[in-house]
């Protein structure tokens, strides 16, 4: 299916009446995340992820199935490229990754044709899409034909055997995993193992079966659940088995998993991965698909660069340095920042940001930006404290 082709089966447009029904955090296109910023003017997916984000009270859009566009792609687009945080060439987009999956049927034409309005342009942002649906050979070629954003396919694989959980067969994010692998030039992909959780995919054969499928990738990503509130209410409502007994702001990845996990895709002896490699961040595996340095700066959070191979390391480290602290106080000031400014050699500590000033801030230099209020432990960067301790048992600080 070629782009012109797609365009011809665009989806009805919301009437400004329905759009005004939708949370606002819905009917803003654009949203700041940590891996871009998010562009998505469709909304409405029939997947039915039990631990889908649309569950949280800010978005309330779980029982919307049908997908249905909020404005056509070269307005979305427009907006996205003029918005005040999008630099050209630096901050690294994400499409269709809140209130849908971009490569639904309905959803595809759209998908292919905003990329191609981004290509249009000239610009070579990191560009990435997330997507657990079905991606044929026809897809890659017209992925092949973009010439100007560094493109990553992103495939979500749990291997959940739970229906209520994960409605969805992993068999089909397995089979697109390696149709996007075999047929790649000018894009990469990478795998999405995601979200694991114990008592439903943690076993040594899940682990085995994410290990084979990360020869099928350019990188592979492992991450734990957002176990919020409102997730854990659906869990409830619907007799679905709660993992934890409590529920943390950030994702859950046990100390213990974390440890089984890196254990299986370490060589005896050497340290080093015969299967694909492996990261703790998704923006890693990205950079890494690429050949590129870390553009959300991790290489300050040394702990997180056991893993990576070395040759990456060298990358990061290289591309990697403080940013000028008068800059740094300037812009950070100007996006509302208070309290003191510290740019330490992990990270810049900031107050008063919310997360899409300080996700800015960290595009814009490639080093980390951490708020204050929300401390950043030890080999826990970014996850929640569920599943970890300190020293002799001892809750780390």
């Amino acid at each position: 299916m070629t782009v012109e082709a797609s365009r011809r089966r665009m989806l009805p447009l919301l009437t400004s009446e329905q759009i005004g029904s939708l949370k606002p955090d819905i009917a803003d296109v654009i949203e700041y995340r940590k891996s871009g910023l998010s562009l998505n003017h469709v909304v409405g997916c029939p997947l039915d992820c039990g631990y889908c984000i649309r569950h949280m009270e800010r978005y309330s859009n779980f029982e919307m199935k049908t997908p249905r566009a909020l404005m056509p792609d070269d307005e979305a687009v427009k907006a996205l490229t003029g918005h005040r945080y999008f630099q050209p060439h630096v901050t690294p987009v994400q499409l269709f990754n809140k209130a849908t999956d971009p490569m639904l049927q309905a959803v595809k034409p759209h998908t292919l044709n905003t990329l191609r309005l981004l290509d249009e342009q000239g610009l070579t942002n990191h560009v990435l899409v997330i997507t657990r649906w079905r991606v044929d050979p026809e897809d890659c070629a017209v992925l092949n034909s973009l010439k100007n954003i560094k493109l990553t396919v992103l495939v979500t694989h749990s291997n959940i055997q739970h229906e209520g959980i994960e409605p969805v067969d992993s068999t089909i994010a397995a089979r697109s995993l390696r149709t996007l692998y075999e047929h790649a030039e000018r894009y990469r992909t990478v795998l999405y193992w995601r979200p694991i959780v114990p008592g439903l995919n943690d076993s040594d054969a899940d682990i085995a079966r994410a290990r084979e499928l990360s020869r099928t990738a350019h990188a592979t990503v492992f991450t734990g659940l957002f176990f919020r509130d409102e997730i854990a209410a659906y869990y409830r409502e619907n007799g679905l088995p709660e993992p934890y007994d409590t529920t943390a702001r950030r994702k859950i990845m046990p100390e213990q998993l974390e440890s089984r996990i890196l254990a299986a895709f370490r060589r005896p002896g050497d340290g080093q991965a015969p299967f694909g490699p492996l990261f703790r961040k998704t923006s890693c595996a990205v950079a890494y698909a690429h050949g590129r340095a870390d553009y959300n700066g991790h290489y300050g959070i040394r702990e997180l660069c056991d893993i990576c191979p070395k040759a990456q390391i060298g990358l990061c480290a290289k591309a990697w340095k403080a940013p000028d602290p008068v800059d740094v106080e300037i812009t950070a000031r100007a996006l509302g920042a208070n309290g003191p400014i510290q740019i330490t050699d992990r990270a810049i500590m900031v107050q008063g940001l919310n997360e899409p000033p300080r996700y800015c801030l960290q595009h814009a230099y490639g080093y980390q930006v951490h708020a204050r209020e929300h401390p950043h432990h030890h080999r826990r960067h970014g996850r929640a404290d569920i599943g970890w301790s300190g020293e002799n048992g001892i809750p780390a600080q």
